[in-house]
């Protein structure tokens, strides 16, 4: 059961690294006007219009139900439940890094968070102060001195670099969920966690201007820099409300791409 679903998993990303590999000869932005870490950015676009209009059609009505049914506890609990089962990959990533103190830190937390927490629901290692940083395998493959590779808009999934895409695998499998047996109950959890994580969403939304591929963009890339780099490149630019995403004005010209066909 496991190999059949590790390998449902394995053949579609392969399918889909070949065809991001393929569109990169065919993108329709100029040479000249690419961004240096975009380069299949005419493909990318074609992705986020695809993946936006689908998170507007279901995922954001679904997720904005969920926040408006469900109490702020209960969604708290179930975004406690799910990162809790990401200490494991930290844990794992830690350890390949050569960071054997936020390993133990990871273990710890999914050790006390899964007892004494209730399975997850309940982050008490933070109320005790044990907190270390999230890592995965594309954070490994950076620290490993993977370069990063071209930016990617991945279909459903969203943004990636080459680099974080080829540690996609490796973190399906580290998740605890790829081994639940019962096919209903595992879709259903991935489809609870999906939705959780898109309704803490709806409110940054607020916060994009201009070019929303852009933004995403460049938000993205920073972000993970960061995260590879634990933090020397500077400040955590998602630390507050006050973004500096070191954007352009031109970044900002919607005349290449007009989202207002999806409009809410």
């Amino acid at each position: 059961m496991a190999n059949k679903r590790i390998g449902s998993v394995t053949r579609p990303l392969v399918a889909l690294m070949t065809m991001v590999m393929l569109a990169g000869c065919a993108s329709s932005v100029p040479i000249e006007d690419r961004h240096p870490d975009d380069p299949w950015e005419g493909f990318n676009r074609q992705v986020f219009v695809f993946n936006d209009a689908l998170d507007r059609a279901v995922l954001k009505p679904v997720s904005r139900g969920y926040r408006t049914v469900t109490p702020q506890p209960v969604q708290t609990g179930v975004g406690n439940f799910f990162s809790n089962l990401g200490e494991i990959r930290t844990a794992l990533n830690s350890l390949l890094q050569g960071k054997p103190g936020n390993a133990g830190i990871a273990t710890s937390r999914f050790l006390i968070n899964t007892t004494v927490g209730i399975g997850g629901l309940w982050d008490f290692a933070t109320h005790m102060e044990i907190t270390g940083r999230d890592e995965d395998f594309g954070q490994t493959l950076g620290v490993w001195g993977v370069g990063e590779g071209p930016y990617v808009m991945l279909p459903i999934l969203g943004p990636s670099t080459v680099r974080d895409t080829a540690g996609l695998p490796l973190d399906s499998y580290t998740y605890p969920l790829t081994y639940v047996e019962d096919d209903k109950v595992r879709y259903g959890l991935t489809a609870l966690r999906v939705v959780d994580m898109r309704a803490g969403l709806l409110d940054q939304e607020e916060l994009m201007r201009g070019d929303r591929y852009v933004f995403i963009r460049d938000a993205y890339l920073q972000r993970r820099r960061f995260e590879v780099s634990d933090g020397e490149l500077g400040d955590d630019p998602f630390a507050s409300d006050d973004y500096d995403f070191e954007f352009d004005d031109a970044d900002f010209d919607d005349t290449d791409f007009d989202d207002s066909d999806f409009a809410d």
